[in-house]
Parts: structure tokens; C-alpha cells; sequence
């Protein structure tokens, strides 16, 4: 399941970090980049232990916390602190594959990623190419959201960001380990939330309503991974 989800952070709060974002102190991204992806990257990344990393980073956990969407889509059970990067003057990251752990920086814990995320602070008319481009079983996705927004796909997906000819691409970027572990069970259960959502706005009375948010329940009982 690849989705947009729209307006995680809201063009003030967009504002204010890209106040900070285009004042950092960027790095070359491939310092963090495994023998593989050091092939396939180019680009500029803010180092995890750069203050304002940390600052931007909890910002974000804060407001994805918030949002309505992201947690009935994601059911995030732990998320990599987000990182920050930075695509200019051809900046491109070629076809990869995320890893499957991450390690948490400064602790022992250690996260699976099952969905990567990728939060826009860039306007698709700021930048030309950056393209994120997502691979399944359906073809290839072609993602360009405006800032704010965040895309969610599965981490073992095949990606790429396309060469950024013109402008700066700004973005963060994570993964998160769901508490239903399949994507094809997430898949299910958003659809039954949205159902069950729309529901409630049409027919608040409707005694199927208990019903339903029952089943839903019960699913992620049965499907749930702690």
C-alpha cells in the first residue's frame, strides 16, 4: 500500500522549519550510506546528532501523533527518529531498497521498518526532477507531494529519487515498525476504519457501528505483533 497523506504539517509549521532547514549545516549523505546505496547516492543530509536533527525530529513525531490518518494507516508501534535531506545540483538517489533493522543512535533499541516515510518541506514548483519514485506489483508511482504532505509506502519496496535539476528538494525521512506487521492486514484494517468513519458521519446511530469497531478490534487483536 503506497498513500499520500495530506497536510501533516500545516503551511505555518512548514514555515518555520524550513526557516531552520535552509540555514543548516548539510552534510555529504553518502556518510550514512551502506556499500550498496554509497553507489546510488547523492545528496546532503543533516548529522544525527545535529541539535536541530533532534529539534525538527520531535517536532515531527509530535504532529504525526496528532494526525488521524497517519496512525490508522501506519499503527505505529516504534519509529526511526526522522532524518533530514537535501537534493540539489543533480542530487539523486538511485534504485534501493531500505534496510530491514535500524538501530536507534544513542540507544540499544533496535527498530524493524516496515513503512518508510517521506515528509515533504519542499513545493513541487521550487524544484525540478526529485521525483520519488516507488516500484510494486502494479508498476511504477511517481510521487512530487507538496510540502507538508507525506508519503507512506512499504519498505521493502523498490525506490529511487530522480536527479533534482533545478531548485532544492528538502525533505525528512523514517521508518516506522507497525503493530500489524503485513501490509496486506494494514491494507484491510484502513479500509474497515475508513468504512467504519464514514459510518459514523452518515448514520451516528447505527447499532452496526459497535459492531464493526468490534471486528476492527479484533483484528488487530488477532493481527498485532508487540
Amino acid at each position: 500500500m503506497m498513500l499520500h497523506i495530506a497536510d501533516v504539517l500545516s503551511p505555518e509549521q512548514v514555515r518555520q522549519c524550513r526557516s531552520a532547514l535552509d540555514q543548516a549545516s548539510w552534510q555529504d549523505g553518502r556518510q550514512t550510506a551502506g556499500h550498496q546505496a554509497v553507489q546510488v547516492k547523492t545528496n546532503q543530509q543533516l548529522a544525527q546528532d545535529d541539535p536541530l536533527c533532534q529539534q525538527l525530529g520531535d517536532f515531527v513525531l509530535a504532529q504525526l501523533a496528532q494526525h488521524p490518518r497517519f496512525m490508522a494507516a501506519a499503527l505505529p508501534l516504534k519509529v526511526v527518529p526522522p532524518r533530514f535531506n537535501r537534493y540539489a545540483d543533480t542530487g539523486h538517489y538511485g534504485d534501493h531498497i531500505d534496510n530491514a533493522v535500524f538501530s536507534v543512535p544513542g540507544s540499544a533499541h533496535r527498530i524493524r521498518a516496515d513503512l518508510s516515510a517521506t515528509l515533504f518541506f519542499s513545493e513541487p514548483d521550487e524544484y525540478e526532477g526529485g521525483e520519488l519514485v516507488v516500484q510494486d506489483h502494479f508498476g511504477s508511482h511517481r510521487a512530487k507531494l507538496p510540502a507538508g504532505h507525506l508519503l507512506l509506502y512499504p519498505s521493502g519496496s523498490l525506490h529511487r529519487v530522480e536527479p533534482v535539476t533545478g531548485g532544492a528538494r528538502l525533505a525528512a525521512f523514517f521508518w516506522i515498525q507497525s503493530l500489524v506487521r503485513e501490509d496486506t492486514q494494514r491494507s484491510v484494517l484502513l479500509e474497515l476504519d475508513d468504512s467504519i468513519q464514514a459510518l459514523r458521519r452518515e448514520v451516528p446511530d447505527s447499532p452496526e457501528l459497535v459492531r464493526l469497531t468490534g471486528i476492527y478490534h479484533n483484528l488487530v487483536r488477532q493481527w498485532s505483533q508487540t
